[in-house]
């Protein structure tokens, strides 16, 4: 399959993920107001956009910062079901 190129949208979903937030609740919401969809579907598109070499070529640092932080989260679940 040929790297597509990003869309409008994945490249303010970078943007985006590049501010920082305070609270979770203001982010989630902002999220909501600038791409009409829930933080859940956001979280999703998100996942698979930092999959794609082309996100990774448009931002290294962001994309592996993303990466890790959603490894983190990976490994802390597992450990909670595993009693860890």
């Amino acid at each position: 399959m040929d790297p597509q190129p990003l869309t409008e949208r994945d490249e303010r979903m970078l943007a985006f993920e590049r501010q920082w937030w305070r609270y979770a609740g203001a982010k989630e919401q902002a999220i909501k107001e600038t791409f009409d969809i829930s933080a859940t579907r956001y979280y999703q598109l998100l996942s698979e956009l930092i999959n794609r070499p082309e996100a990774l070529e448009a931002d290294p640092m962001l994309v592996k910062r993303l990466r890790k932080m959603r490894a983190d989260r990976q490994r802390e679940r597992a450990a909670r079901r595993l009693g860890f």
